[in-house]
């Protein structure tokens, strides 16, 4: 597509279906695709075309679909009754001049590349041009017919279709694209005079023809591409075929993905070389993978950046955190916001960090919460160690010095600080800042009775 025809192109997505299949208070439009509203790719995508415009047809009500949306670059058109895909483009036509071309495309139909969009911008003749795709089994879609010169001659609906129409594979998938002039004209043109009173998009080729125009046909690859959205099984459909679409790129670009049929990237994904991701691993947001990382199976991240040589353990969930050069998390660890694991760090199984730096060489290896705090170098923190961070009104910091060795089932509370090279011993409930190297103990006085248990039984 040259720039002039990208600075004269408009775009029209129709989405003011109710969705009624999907069963929900949800328009359609708004579920979620990969993490984000099925609008929301269809808008992204078309974006990459660098229209002059892009008009979003909604229905009544569609003040939800707006504030979803709130931050795309559209506008917003209503259509307030329903009748139908025709009567829906031609609520967005007057704010588009005659000369541009227009591009139509639907907000359930989320898979649409940006090439093939920009072949059926490219195939406009003096009438429209229709995007259409080769099914296997046609069964229920209409039929593209075309002419001895290849041009398409008419669509015919399945039920009106003979039998020799019935035999072809090539269908329409309801994309259109055409100057917006002659689109006008011929949507003016359209009758209603059909079984369910609407206006249809597809009459617009029978009425070019009947013009003398020439209709041409751009033809999508691949039939997953141009498959709408009406129902949760097709949503479902359509998020596996986005998946593993991103899975193969993924691979392509050297990822290592153990099975791609159980892999989610809810976001954007960057990553050095030698990187490896097992099953079940789902990816939120922006996720940034250095050299020869590995993930283990069912980890989720969020948001985060893992720098080279790291290693995530099963069953972990990671979000807006940081993990430093060869540190390894998990299994079963929790990294909140603010979490930052320094180089050859470590938090072990069943280990929750947020607001806390655990510096290098750092272990906090099981069991443990550690919040709002700053941990040296080389600190060792035992089992079932707890940083009480906030005293019902306000959050406190955690100071641990370089070397600190914490014991067992040891409660810090907040603020405090642990000085470089102190041991504080099992069981200690710390409320005052240690010294240098010193050794301290809270415990009460070990007592026995004896003879209580025999006496008790």
């Amino acid at each position: 597509m040259t720039d002039a025809e990208r600075t004269s192109l408009h775009v029209i997505i129709l989405a003011a279906g109710q969705g009624t299949r999907m069963r929900s208070a949800l328009p359609k439009v708004l579920h979620a695709l990969a993490g984000r509203p099925l609008l929301q790719h269809v808008v992204e995508t078309a974006s990459r075309l660098n229209p002059a415009g892009i008009h979003v047809v909604h229905g009544h009500g569609g003040e939800t679909v707006r504030t979803a949306l709130s931050g795309a670059s559209v506008t917003w058109v209503e259509q307030s009754e329903q009748l139908g895909t025709g009567h829906a483009v031609q609520q967005a036509l007057p704010a588009i001049p005659d000369e541009a071309l227009v591009l139509i495309l639907y907000g359930d139909v989320p898979l649409v590349r940006a090439d093939t969009m920009a072949e059926l911008v490219a195939a406009v003749d003096d009438g429209p041009a229709v995007l259409t795709v080769n099914l296997p089994d046609p069964s229920g879609y209409g039929r593209i017919v075309r002419d001895e010169q290849g041009f398409v001659e008419r669509i015919v609906e399945h039920k009106d279709a003979a039998p020799g129409e019935l035999a072809l594979h090539e269908t329409n998938t309801g994309l259109l694209a055409a100057y917006a002039g002659r689109l006008r004209t011929w949507l003016q043109r359209c009758s209603n005079d059909n079984a369910q009173g609407e206006y249809y998009l597809t009459d617009v080729v029978a009425l070019a023809r009947g013009d003398g125009c020439r209709v041409r046909a751009a033809r999508a690859s691949d039939p997953a591409e141009v498959a709408g959205v009406n129902d949760r099984v097709q949503l479902q459909a359509a998020e596996r075929a986005y998946q593993h679409r991103q899975a193969e790129t993924l691979m392509r670009d050297g990822l290592a993905l153990m099975d791609a049929g159980r892999f989610d990237l809810r976001g954007e994904l960057s990553f050095g070389r030698d990187c490896s991701i097992d099953i079940g691993v789902v990816m939120e947001g922006r996720v940034v993978l250095g050299a020869d990382v590995r993930i283990g199976a069912y980890t989720v991240l969020k948001d985060v950046v893992i720098d080279d040589g790291a290693r995530i353990d099963c069953h972990c969930v990671l979000e807006q955190a940081r993990v430093g050069r060869n540190a390894r998390v998990g299994p079963y660890a929790r990294l909140r916001p603010g979490a930052e694991l320094q180089e050859d760090a470590r938090a072990g199984n069943f280990v929750e960090i947020k607001q806390a730096v655990i510096g290098p060489g750092s272990k906090v290896n099981h069991l443990s919460y550690i919040g709002n705090a700053v941990l040296g170098g080389d600190v060792n923190v035992g089992a079932g160690t707890i940083t009480c961070n906030y005293d019902g009104v306000a959050k406190h910091r955690t100071t641990i010095g370089d070397g600190a060795f914490i014991g067992s089932g040891t409660q810090l509370v907040a603020p405090v600080t642990v000085a470089p090279g102190s041991v504080l011993g099992a069981g200690t409930v710390l409320t005052r800042d240690t010294e240098a190297d010193s050794l301290t103990i809270t415990r009460a006085p070990q007592k026995s009775v004896p003879g209580w248990a025999r006496r008790r039984r």
